[in-house]
């Protein structure tokens, strides 16, 4: 099954898949809520899944699968890497985690793979989750000062929407620029959007 609001991309994926003689697309969703709709009637194999859609995105449409069906066979299949989004992805029960960029044989050899119940991870994903194995994770409540910086909120603007002191939001910037390492806080949101912990 293929779950992405692009056409584009459905059809792409369905033209490779389909050229396989023993593969073929039983079903295509558009967003998470039909991806679990259709899982429950269809029991495909494989499930191709992205993470960004309308309703219910990629990550959500993942946790209920699974739950419902523990031995559901994920790609994630996404043009966001990102240690923590892989991560994230991992935990919850994807079988693997593929770009959009991989090539032909790469998708329909993580296809097999996955069918077989074995494990294929993106080359320049698994460098990063080794480069980052072992480092600090932001707490919920830095990344909510973080999504509020990328709005481009003062520290002020930041307390009182999170009903904190401003010295509060300062103690977790601080805390945040060390864990990621980034110089001030507009290097902390685009380090944080490459590694997955906020949406670009």
């Amino acid at each position: 099954m293929i779950v992405d609001d692009h056409p584009m991309m459905r059809d792409g994926l369905r033209s490779t898949i389909e050229l396989e003689n023993d593969m073929c697309v039983i079903g295509e969703a558009i967003d998470g809520a039909q991806a679990i709709e259709l899982f429950a009637t269809l029991s495909p194999d494989v499930t191709l899944l992205d993470l960004q859609m309308p309703n219910i995105d990629g990550l959500q449409a993942l946790t209920v699968i699974r739950k419902r069906w523990p031995g559901a066979s994920v790609i994630v299949f996404t043009i966001y890497p990102g240690d923590a989004r892989v991560t994230q992805a991992l935990t919850l029960g994807a079988t693997s985690y593929l770009l959009k960029s991989a090539g032909r044989n790469e998708i329909i050899g993580a296809i097999r793979e996955a069918a077989a119940g074995r494990q294929v991870i993106a080359t320049e994903i698994s460098s990063e989750l080794e480069a980052y194995h072992g480092a600090a994770v932001l707490t919920v409540r830095e990344l909510s000062v973080l999504r509020l910086v990328k709005e481009g909120m003062s520290n002020r603007l930041i307390a009182e929407s999170l009903f904190i002191s401003e010295d509060t939001v300062k103690s977790h910037m601080k805390s945040i620029l060390m864990k990621l390492g980034a110089s001030d806080r507009t290097h902390a949101v685009t380090i944080a959007a490459r590694r997955g912990f906020i949406d670009p």
